[in-house]
């Protein structure tokens, strides 16, 4: 309960700022709007249904994207984990791909999909995947060969060793990899939306600029900051903190 009152005394004073420099006059308007301008954006926008649209668009697009990207990252990572020649290979390919910017796949979205959801879908896709993948790998890679030993031993083998043994002691590593994954899917997403004439958040925010309504694109990149907040509070904080306490990683 305290640590949920500091939040909101911080994020009050943070409004508090951000008033006051528009009173001051620092800046026109047009380029610092009121945070009474922003709200009554905020409202009015989810009253005639234009940010539900868009928020219900964006989240299609990333559930698509993101949830290939979690199946094909983790079977990657699998693979380059736990066979040698995939690792020499494959590894390498990745691991030099991860220092590659997303937006640079734009143009070859472009070219192989078109101006079209499945462009923006593949952004989304190779935002995420890289890293998924990557922290498969150095969870595969982490897993005590004691464990993996002792397993054999029981008779585990095959699909039944990665289900029984592999699997969960990596999957901390995992975790980690899909959170690092979801937040480079989000910022991907919304750079496909930006730079792709089509419906969602990304889209709201370029006619907002184009309108040159500040209020508007302040108000659509509150909505973005907060669905980013709640689906990492409501989702991943909680299981890393299970698989914490599964793990007896928790602090005493």
């Amino acid at each position: 309960m305290y640590s949920v009152i500091k939040r909101v005394i911080f994020f009050i004073f943070l409004i508090g700022i951000w008033e006051l420099l528009f009173r001051v006059g620092i800046w026109p308007e047009y380029v610092l709007p009121s945070t009474v301008s922003v709200g009554k954006t905020l409202v009015n926008g989810f009253h005639d249904h234009t940010f539900l649209i868009g928020i219900a668009i964006s989240m299609k697009r990333i559930a698509i994207g993101y949830g290939i990207s979690i199946v094909v990252g983790i079977f990657l990572g699998l693979l380059i984990g736990r066979i040698k020649i995939f690792e020499e290979t494959l590894g390498s390919l990745i691991s030099g791909l991860q220092t590659l910017p997303t937006i640079c796949w734009l143009p070859l979205a472009l070219l192989w999909f078109g101006l079209n959801d499945r462009a923006i879908i593949f952004l989304v896709i190779m935002g995420a995947v890289l890293s998924i993948t990557i922290a498969t790998d150095t969870g595969v890679k982490s897993v005590p060969v004691l464990y993996l030993r002792a397993a054999k031993t029981m008779g585990a083998s095959g699909w039944k060793l990665y289900l029984g043994v592999i699997i969960p002691a990596a999957l901390p590593h995992i975790v980690t990899g899909m959170k690092q994954g979801w937040s480079f899917a989000w910022r991907s997403l919304m750079a496909g939306e930006l730079l792709i004439v089509c419906l969602g958040l990304g889209h709201l925010l370029m006619i907002g600029r184009e309108l040159n309504d500040m209020s508007q694109v302040i108000a659509v990149m509150i909505v973005i900051v907060i669905i980013g907040i709640l689906v990492d509070r409501l989702f991943f904080i909680k299981v890393e903190k299970r698989i914490r306490e599964r793990w007896g990683l928790v602090k005493a």
